[in-house]
């Protein structure tokens, strides 16, 4: 099978663990020069020697705490001196808090999870973008299912994912002078980290497991090989594409369901 990405350079962030480490591994399978970061350091160089082992691509992990400006300026500092240029970058880094509702949610909380969610795309892009520029390559950005469908107790997550969709297609606009496509993917349920986590913290982890599964018209979650699929399409593939989103979720968003909440 022939490779999709070879020899292409590619920036990743938070790419240690979950949907990041499915699009590192996805794009290092097809040959591509992976740099990707997150802010601790052992899952990540693992995962280098691990990917450096198979091939056939390569990748390099760098520490970065992308809420400062100048970890992301290093970060893509370090890939031009080790790669000479890039072709793509991925957004990707971000968390989701536990839900909590308005009420009980404090201003700087809401602008903290700004700087990491959101902030970190706009900065990683800001200076990226004269190096993607000389390639007419492409920026991915991951956003989320619910910054389309809303999401309960969620507000401040929800208004950061709806941000980078609306973000994207700005981007895109400005960019196609240069002929540089910008697109993001809306993930809905993936089974990650982060997912089981947040599972963990209800009453029953394995019921909610399942009601997760069963949100989805396909009655499973999303993998994290299936993220890194659509990265690679967008990156190789969706040359006429710019401004999308590209929703991976089974059909979540599909029919009618139970949604009616009730005050108590």
């Amino acid at each position: 099978m022939s490779l999709r990405y070879h020899n292409k350079v590619v920036i990743v962030t938070g790419g240690s663990q979950g949907i990041g480490r499915g699009i590192v591994k996805v794009f290092v399978e097809n040959g591509a020069k992976v740099v990707f970061c997150a802010k601790g350091g052992g899952q990540g160089e693992a995962l280098e020697t691990e990917l450096n082992k198979a091939g056939p691509g390569s990748c390099k992990f760098v520490t970065c705490d992308v809420c400062k400006e100048d970890d992301i300026k290093r970060s893509i500092a370090v890939t031009v001196e080790r790669y000479g240029h890039v072709d793509c970058l991925v957004n990707n880094v971000g968390w989701h808090p536990p839900h909590k509702p308005t009420d009980d949610t404090t201003a700087q909380e809401f602008r903290d999870l700004l700087d990491l969610n959101l902030i970190s795309y706009f900065l990683f892009s800001k200076y990226a973008l004269p190096y993607l520029r000389q390639r007419q390559g492409n920026i991915i950005n991951v956003s989320s299912l619910v910054a389309t469908i809303g999401q309960k107790e969620a507000a401040p997550y929800v208004a950061t994912k709806g941000a980078i969709t609306s973000m994207t297609k700005a981007m895109a606009v400005d960019e196609s002078r240069y002929n540089v496509r910008v697109n993001c993917i809306s993930p809905g349920n993936v089974l990650t980290p982060l997912w089981e986590e947040l599972a963990g913290q209800t009453p029953d982890a394995a019921a909610t497991i399942k009601a997760g599964e069963n949100s989805q018209l396909l009655g499973r979650m999303g993998t994290e090989a299936e993220c890194g699929q659509a990265a690679l399409y967008l990156a190789a593939d969706a040359t006429f594409c710019t401004g999308i989103d590209l929703l991976l979720s089974g059909g979540a968003e599909l029919n009618y369901g139970f949604k009616s909440q009730i005050p108590s």
